[in-house]
Parts: C-alpha cells; sequence; structure tokens
C-alpha cells in the first residue's frame, strides 16, 4: 500500500522559500567575499616574509605554488629557526622595540581606560555648569580635540618635552598617548554608562554603599563589555601610531612602527624584512583581539542577567 502526501507546499510558499534562500546565501557570499577583502593584506604581509626579491619583484601571491618559501625576512631580523640560537643584534634591537611598544601602548590604554571611565562616569550622572558649557557641550569638547591634525603639535611637543627632558622616554610617549586616546575612550564609556538604569545605584545607596563602592561594585562589571571595547581601540591606535614616535624618540624609546618605517637602504626598500617586520607586530594584536572578544561576550551575558 503505497502513501500519498495530503498537504503541498503552494507556490507562494515555494517562492517565498527560494526567495529566502536565495536573501541568505547573497548575505553570505558578501561576508565571505568582504571577509577576504578584510584578510588579503595580513595573507600578503605573511607571504611577502617567506618571498625571495625576484618573487616580490613579481608579485607571487601562492607558496609553493608561484614561489618556493624562504626565511629571508625572519632571518635578516634573527628569527628564522637557523639563528634564534645565535647572538643577534637585529633581534635584541626588535625585541627592544616590541618591549617599548608594549609597555608604552598597555600603559597608556590602561591610563586612558581609568580616567575616561571616571570622566564618563561623571559626565552621565552629574549635571555640570563651565561657562556657557553643559554636559554634552563638554562632551563635545572632548570629542573635538581629535580633529586636530598631529602635525599642528609637532613643534609645540617637541619644545615642551625637551623643556621637560621627556625626549626619547617612554613616560614621555604614554603621557601623549594617553591624551590622544582619551576623547574615545570618554565618548565609549558615556554611552556605555548611560544606558545602565540609575536604579541600580538608588537601591545600592539605600542598602549603604557609597556612590564609589556602588560604581565599584555595581556599574563597573555591568560596564565591562565597554571598557574592554574602548581598552582594545585604544591599544591598537597606540600600538600603531608613528608620527610622534618617530618625532619624540631617537635611540632608546623608539617603538616598532618607527623600526618597520626604516627599513630601506642603499639598494631600495627590504619588502621582505619589512613584511616580517609588520607580521610580527600585527600578531599580538590578532591574539589580543581573540582573547579579550571572549571577555566582551561574557560580559554582556553577565550585565543581561544582573
Amino acid at each position: 500500500m503505497t502513501e500519498t502526501q495530503i498537504f503541498h507546499d503552494s507556490p507562494t510558499d515555494i517562492a517565498h522559500k527560494h526567495k529566502w534562500f536565495s536573501g541568505r546565501l547573497a548575505v553570505y557570499a558578501i561576508l565571505i567575499l568582504w571577509a577576504l577583502i578584510c584578510l588579503f593584506p595580513i595573507y600578503w604581509t605573511l607571504t611577502t616574509s617567506f618571498k625571495m626579491a625576484p618573487d616580490v619583484m613579481k608579485g607571487n601571491m601562492v607558496p609553493w605554488v608561484d614561489f618556493t618559501p624562504k626565511w629571508l625576512g625572519w632571518k635578516s631580523l634573527g628569527l628564522s629557526p637557523d639563528t634564534l640560537g645565535d647572538d643577534s643584534t637585529v633581534r635584541a634591537e626588535f625585541l627592544k622595540r616590541f618591549a617599548n611598544s608594549a609597555i608604552v601602548s598597555v600603559t597608556s590604554s590602561v591610563l586612558a581606560v581609568g580616567l575616561g571611565s571616571l570622566a564618563a562616569y561623571g559626565l552621565s550622572r552629574f549635571s555640570y555648569k563651565f561657562s556657557w558649557m553643559r554636559n554634552s557641550d563638554i562632551s563635545f569638547f572632548f570629542l573635538s580635540q581629535l580633529i586636530l591634525p598631529p602635525v599642528v603639535l609637532a613643534l609645540p611637543m617637541l619644545v615642551l618635552y625637551k623643556e621637560l627632558a621627556l625626549l626619547d622616554t617612554r613616560i614621555g610617549l604614554i603621557l601623549l598617548y594617553t591624551l590622544s586616546v582619551l576623547p574615545i575612550v570618554i565618548w565609549i564609556m558615556r554611552d556605555q554608562f548611560s544606558s545602565i538604569p540609575t536604579e541600580l545605584e538608588e537601591a545600592a545607596l539605600v542598602d549603604g554603599l557609597s556612590i564609589w563602592g556602588a560604581f565599584v561594585t555595581i556599574i563597573l562589571p555591568i560596564a565591562l563589555p565597554g571598557m574592554v571595547a574602548a581598552f582594545i581601540l585604544s591599544l591598537v591606535l597606540t600600538w600603531n601610531e608613528y608620527f610622534f614616535a618617530a618625532l619624540l624618540t631617537s635611540t632608546h624609546a623608539n617603538t616598532l612602527p618607527v623600526m618597520v618605517a626604516s627599513q630601506t637602504g642603499s639598494q631600495g626598500i627590504s619588502w621582505w624584512s619589512m613584511a616580517a617586520l609588520a607580521w610580527a607586530a600585527i600578531l599580538p594584536l590578532i591574539v589580543i583581539g581573540v582573547v579579550l572578544e571572549r571577555y566582551i561576550i561574557k560580559g554582556m551575558a553577565a550585565g543581561a542577567i544582573k
């Protein structure tokens, strides 16, 4: 005995399903294409670090197909497998620049997030009046500092740092970088704190907590996703900053971007060395972004539960 299907999809339902699948397919195709476009510079940088000079000039892209990978770029930095056990002046210089970039960027980002969170919390919870300026005007004033081109500050900062003996020092870069990313942190955290209901703090105050106690125990855990996002953005901006690092440092406090830009010689640009340096500078940011993304998700989930 054969069974016959009683219910059938109408032509309208079939057309709707086809349209839905076509739409989803188009969306995923666009996302995949955009991901390839965004990841291509990273792929190109990595493959260039393993190329010889003729491969770079010919534009060969696929390893073991267009060219045979070599450790030329990494060998020039003393980071290839056959040079890791040897003493290398270039590797020591790279590690010093890497340490400078790490210390300066992490410290300035932590300071910016700490100071910016306090300023943003005040702007979101209290009313201020400074001459004709109110809270919204003060917030816009902080953000407007990003409009000023960095080259305008070159001469004043150079003279000021010379008088304060801050040239070629890590502390000088930390102070400058903290001020440069502070407006972005304030803007991000102000929106984050404004989205948190004030009833939570009022309940904490009724329970006997002080304003600082409510801020530390109630508000900060909920605002953790915004703080992590602000920290990542600050870290990326300070890690990649070149102009002031090249202007205000010379020997002791030089950072990785300055070293990457200096890979030139009498015979031209050492693309393989520059690519190896660039990849070594990109890799920590990729790792930090992947690790801290998990904390962002956990912070969002914790904030939703609370």
